[in-house]
This record gives C-alpha cells, structure tokens and sequence, in this order.
C-alpha cells in the first residue's frame, strides 16, 4: 500500500476507533437517565430512554458497516486485523448494554408511578449503577490507552456489582409478605440483573484491549472453571 495511501487508511481506522468508543459515552448517558428514572418511578423519562436507543443502534449499525468495508477494501495487517475484530466486539457490547437500559426502562411502568418501594432496594440498584458506569468508563479509557493492567482492574470493580446483585435478591426475599411489595421487588431484581449484564459487556471490552495489546484471547474470568 502506497505511503499516502496508508496513511489515509490508518487515519481513518482511527476514526472509527473513535467513533465506535464515543458509543460508551452515549450508554453511560443512557445508563445516567435510567438510574435517575428508578430513583424517582419517572415513566416519561423512561420512555425518552427507550426512545432515544436508536441513537446507540445508530451508531452501532454505521460503524460495523465502515469496518466491513475497510476489510473488504483495504487488506489490513494483522495487528490492524486484530483492531477492526476487537472494535466489533465492542460494538456489539456497546449495543446490548444500551438494550439492557431498555430493558430496564421498560419495567419502570409495570411498577407504577408510586409503586410500595423499598429504599434500601432503591439504594442498592443506584449504587449498582454508578459502579457500572465507572467500569464503563474505565473500560473506554484502558482501550483508548491500549492499558492491559487497568482492563483487568475491571474484574474488581465487577466483583463489587455482582455482590450488590446478590444483596438486591437477598432484600428481595426478606421484603414481606404483601404482595404489591413482592412484585415491585421482581420488577427491581430484573433491573439489577440488567446492571449486572452491563458490567459484565465492560469486563468484555476489557478482554479486547488485552487481544489488541497481545495478540492473545483470554476470559479475565471463567464462569466454568472458576479459580
């Protein structure tokens, strides 16, 4: 490939790169109003966040196809081959973190606009978030910096999401006996598992930065053969 020529390419992949982390960026905010949304049973907002998706599915469907295209057209090497697959895997947790904020969005009605809830739980599922979205942060600035120590530094931060989901279904079987109460607390579990699902996709950002840094793929942690 011509200097100039590849010269253009390389600047271009990073563009992409760019573009496709700016996505995180769009999650996060997503992810912001839908904690705000839970906090305060907040139905019209939910409903922007479900509406709004289309912008993270947007972004998700342009960059995938200027990837496929450079594939196809420019013949990468292989550690820009290893980029181009690393930022498509991204963009495919970027997509499903966005439709995990729907997800929970979507339940905010079922629960009314004064549900019976329970702020301890309320608390829990706030607390869960904003850790979520600090491992969504940090998951875009380790791929940025081409950071393989701080990626896996997201395996702690996920460690303490999972022990909150864990504390969310622990509330949820103590909560009583009436049953408004109980279905509130169903539609708060789906909630948590969503944040959980969330952090785990960063933790899976994290993996790419260490197959862009080393050539090699490894699970940071195996749910099947676990330490």
């Amino acid at each position: 490939m011509p200097e100039v020529a590849r010269a253009e390419y390389l600047e271009e992949l990073a563009n992409l790169e760019a573009s496709a982390l700016g996505g995180l960026d769009l999650v996060n905010i997503a992810l912001g109003r839908t904690l705000e949304a839970v906090e305060h049973q907040d139905v019209e907002l939910a409903q922007l966040v479900v509406a709004d998706d289309d912008r993270i599915d947007g972004r998700y469907l342009e960059v995938h196809q200027a990837l496929i295209t450079l594939l196809a057209t420019q013949s990468p090497v292989a550690t820009d081959l290893r980029l181009i697959s690393s930022l498509l895997h991204v963009l495919k947790n970027i997509e499903r973190m966005g439709d995990q904020c729907v997800n929970i969005c979507k339940v905010i009605p079922i629960s009314g606009n004064e549900p019976p809830a329970d702020r301890e739980m309320v608390e829990l599922i706030l607390k869960m978030g904003r850790h979520t979205k600090t491992l969504i942060s940090q998951a875009k600035r380790a791929f940025e910096e081409r950071d393989v120590e701080m990626a896996q530094d997201l395996v702690r931060l996920d460690d303490v999401v999972d022990d909150l989901n864990r504390d969310c279904f622990r509330l949820a079987l103590e909560i009583g006996d009436d049953a408004d109460r109980r279905e509130w607390a169903m539609t708060m579990l789906l909630a948590a598992r969503a944040l959980e699902r969330t952090a785990d996709n960063a933790v899976d950002i994290g993996e790419q930065v260490a197959f862009v840094v080393t050539g090699l793929f490894r699970e940071f942690e195996d749910a099947s053969h676990p330490s």
